[in-house]
């Protein structure tokens, strides 16, 4: 059947169809009276439009101009004069063709481009013809729904360039109108994203000429957010544009984040010559110095010695130590622990008592790590600082020799992470193991040496003084423990003494494998990320000369990471300069070293596109021994853990490897886990590593009981101290794995839970290449656990020094001693791209300075008593106090 008046049939055969554009439209009898009178007023105005008469013409336009302005609707409507100027869209369109150039057709072009907000046909981009063919007034009056429908359809214009339809230069000009309206209604990210896609991010450093000092910090944020999803080159140019814009408007302290972000010593010079103010360079010092970034201090910086002399105390981290101690007696922690005291054997069954009270050299080696681990920092224990004469009739000299043959290396290195940053009084407590008669225990107390100067600088350059004359010893331990030292002393300075002095090492054919691996290692840490050609190129030699047989050993590939640390963060620049190199390498080693450059240069970047591609080399299934399947597995953890999405899908990646890998691919994957998640125990990884930990494979379960040690690194994890004392007792009869286990509680109560091994700082946006680059040498050494961590290589997990650093908010007055405040500490909140002023903290308490502060959490003042010199609450911040305060009245 058919209805005989509108005709519309009801057959299926032929189903009515319905116009979209109808959705908006009522039939007269539905309409109000004032609905009805609006209508009837429009339709008018359309009528006049087109008379003869310009007068009427005129007048009819800026009536009906006025009503669509003065119109009001919810975000879910369109507004009524839209709604009822529908049906006449193509009539003042066909008339606005007919007409003469003149005033009256610009303004009827504005007004026919409003209408195709809601009428023009998809793709056509009608709304931006006609605003270019308009009079170009005020672009906001037409309210911001318009504005956003002109940005997108801009943005179709430039992603299509081969339908492009209008002038260049006008278009330009409307972009920056259109910016310039975004910024002033707190739109910042959409107009960053309509001026990158239409002009581009190089053009966009006009961004700094349309911000202000109500929108430049959102503006920044915003930049700086979305630099990590960004593609290689446009990521630094959006942060490059942040830091103009931050200097522009003297936010010193954010701009000296970006600059150490992009690695550029001139722009941090910049931020120091920028600022006069003593107190905030005292601030960007103490930046710097968590960065672990060695500045020399240039004499045009400051206006006179002492200021100079002070700055660099706080950049050499002089008071790393005092800080720290305070930090401890304020939550009073102070009391030395043994291993026992971690263990809790007491609490483990009757087996796990029996298998842990044997006393072998095993055992004892372990008990030298943990106490070392949960110690470090304090200057006492209960092992290696204990007086001769003390009541249970032990000393440092006694623990020292109940380990044998290269287990008194790690005892007596012991020392050193015992008395960490602690130059003064710990070179005088090593100073006596130096003189021994037991090589083993020299290179020990050398290592000690680098230990204790660990991010730690005196002009009296100590460990340099120290440790050069045990560099050409003929014992290679005693060789190991020097050059070990210097790496971990120097560590990111660049030193040209030492790089000149470790590198002829290289060039030396007789030298052992051991101390060329070591010697590689350390140059890669002194040199981190500066693509230093001549140590790369005696590395490349130190490869190219080794034999067959060699080339099989895990030592090895040490060597190659040592070439990886020197690329460290340069992209694709640390690709271009060795990969012609690589090819003539012999095949065993070319694909590892390829595999071990490639996860370095873009760790930390977060490029999906090389997460792929080591993705790819981890699916091929090969049975013949090979070794590179190891970093393409840590370089997929290297590379994301830039920011938290990628993070959670290399998780999920990983899990595929673990059900698809080859074997060896799947000895990597817990290491990889514990990269991810460093000092910072998230559930999901915390189950994987229990799962693992009781795998079949042996090395699995050794490589993912040490992660869980990683993740748990300094938090003191309940959970995770319980797995580990579970897994005590199950592997009782198994002394490799026994050992694993105590290494990993150790680390789990590393500093007795003030420390953390995170290698990011600053809410996560900066990231320490030394820290990093300490963190994956042991990974490596991880790699082949038997060979080097059960081997006699154990003290390669001294290189997690590196990235141990008190998790603390330290509070300071104008004269940097300790200040007591108020302060908030909640999870931290992602608020970039967010209206308003949104809280940055959920879920917070609050507490009294000095704080701790877990993975993930954010520090805010709790009183507007005091103004912090930096942004981001973490380390040492300075409070100056508000001029503005008034108390509580």
């Amino acid at each position: 059947m058919s209805d005989p008046v509108s005709g519309a049939g009801t057959s299926q055969s032929e189903p009515p169809t319905k116009d979209p554009k109808k959705k908006y439209e009522k039939k007269e009898g539905d309409l109000s009276t004032e609905d009805l009178d609006l209508k009837q007023r429009m339709e008018f105005c359309v009528e006049r439009i087109q008379d003869p008469n310009p007068e009427l013409q005129i007048e009819a336009l800026e009536s009906m101009r006025k009503e669509i302005l003065t119109s009001t609707s919810s975000m879910a409507c369109v507004r009524k004069p839209l709604k009822f100027l529908r049906p006449h869209f193509g009539t003042l369109k066909d008339f606005y063709e007919t007409v003469p150039k003149s005033d009256f057709k610009k303004d009827l072009a504005d007004v026919i481009s409003v209408l195709a907000l809601t009428m023009s046909t998809e793709g056509k981009r009608e709304s931006l013809k006609y605003r270019l063919l308009g009079s170009n007034g005020n672009i906001g009056s037409w309210g911001h729904e318009y504005v956003r429908n002109l940005a997108g359809e801009i943005t179709e214009e430039y992603t299509n360039p081969q339908m492009k339809h209008t002038p260049s230069d006008d278009l330009r000009k409307l972009v920056l109108v259109i910016v310039a309206f975004l910024l002033k209604h707190n739109a910042e990210p959409e107009a960053v994203d309509l001026l990158t896609e239409a002009m581009g991010l190089v053009d966009s450093y006009i961004l700094g000429d349309y911000v202000d000092s109500t929108n430049f910090r959102r503006t920044c944020l915003y930049l700086t957010s979305a630099a990590r999803f960004l593609p290689e080159i446009d990521d630094i140019t959006a942060l490059d544009i942040a830091y103009c814009i931050y200097i522009q408007f003297e936010e010193f302290t954010n701009a000296l984040q970006i600059a150490l972000f992009l690695d550029e010593d001139e722009h941090i010079i910049s931020v120091f010559t920028s600022c006069d103010d003593l107190l905030k360079k005292k601030q960007f010092c103490y930046i710097v110095a968590r960065h672990g970034k060695y500045l020399k201090l240039d004499d045009y910086m400051w206006l006179d010695s002492h200021e100079r002399i002070l700055l660099c105390d706080i950049i050499n981290n002089a008071t790393l130590s005092e800080s720290y101690l305070t930090l401890a007696r304020d939550i009073e922690v102070m009391e030395p622990k043994s291993p026992e005291d971690i263990y809790k054997v007491h609490l483990l069954d009757d087996r796990a008592i029996a298998g842990a009270s044997v006393d072998s050299a095993r055992q004892n080696l372990a008990a030298t790590f943990v106490n070392a681990f949960v110690n470090a920092g304090f200057g006492q224990d209960k092992l290696m600082t204990v007086p001769a004469d003390s009541s249970n009739g032990g000393s440092s000299g006694n623990w020292v020799f109940k380990n044998k043959g290269h287990g008194k290396t790690s005892a007596a290195a012991s020392l050193g992470m015992i008395l960490l940053w602690d130059i003064d009084i710990g070179l005088a407590q090593i100073d006596k193991f130096i003189h021994s008669n037991d090589n083993y225990v020299i290179a020990g107390a050398l290592l000690g040496v680098g230990l204790v100067n660990c991010n730690v600088y005196s002009h009296l350059d100590p460990a340099r003084g120290i440790l050069h004359e045990y560099i050409d010893n003929e014992d290679s331990s005693i060789r190991i423990g020097a050059i070990m030292g210097l790496g971990i002393a120097y560590a990111g300075t660049q030193d040209n003494q030492i790089r000149k002095r470790l590198t002829p090492i290289l060039y030396d054919g007789k030298a052992p494998l051991d101390v060329i691996a070591f010697t590689a290692i350390s140059l890669g840490l002194i040199c981190v990320g500066s693509s230093n050609e001549k140590v790369a190129q005696a590395i490349v030699y130190a490869l190219m000369v080794r034999s067959e047989s060699e080339l099989r050993e895990p030592l090895t590939r040490l060597i190659a990471l040592g070439h990886g640390l020197l690329y460290l963060g340069s992209q694709e620049d640390g690709l271009e300069a060795t990969s012609d190199v690589l090819e003539t390498f012999n095949e065993k080693i070319r694909k590892y070293c390829h595999l071990t450059l490639l996860s370095c240069a873009y760790a930390g970047t977060g490029n999906i596109l090389k997460v792929q591609e080591l993705l790819s080399h981890c699916a091929e299934h090969l049975n013949n021994g090979e070794t590179h399947q190891g970093p393409a597995v840590l370089g997929i953890a290297m590379v994301a853990m830039a920011e938290e999405l990628g993070l959670e899908m290399s998780i999920r990646s990983l899990e595929h490897l673990l059900q698809y890998g080859e074997l060896n691919i799947r000895r990597a994957v817990p290491l990889a886990l514990g990269l991810l998640c460093m000092s910072n125990p998230k559930v999901n990884v915390m189950d994987i590593l229990s799962r693992l930990s009781h795998d079949t494979d042996l090395e699995v379960v050794m490589a993912a009981i040490i992660s869980l040690g990683l993740i748990g690194a300094g938090t003191n994890n309940a959970r995770i101290v319980f797995m580990l004392r579970n897994l005590s007792s199950y592997y009782y009869r198994i002394p490799s794995l026994l050992f694993c286990v105590q290494i990993a509680l150790g680390l789990v109560h590393l500093g007795k839970g003030l420390l953390t091994l995170d290698p990011y700082h600053c809410d996560h946006f900066l990231l320490s290449p030394t820290a990093l680059a300490g963190l994956v040498i042991t990974l490596h050494g991880c790699l082949d656990m038997k060979a080097i961590i059960l081997g006699k290589y154990h003290f390669v997990l001294y290189f997690l020094v590196l990235a141990m650093q008190p998790r603390m908010l330290m509070t300071l007055d104008e004269n940097l001693k300790p200040l007591s405040v108020p302060v908030r500490v909640g999870q931290a909140v992602d608020i970039a791209g967010k209206a308003g002023q949104p809280k940055t903290i959920t879920g917070f308490q609050t507490f009294t300075t000095p704080v701790l502060l877990a993975a993930g959490q954010r520090a805010e003042l709790a009183t507007e008593k005091y103004i912090p010199l930096t942004p981001t609450l973490e380390g040492h911040v300075i409070l100056i106090e508000n001029p503005m305060y008034r108390g509580d009245n």
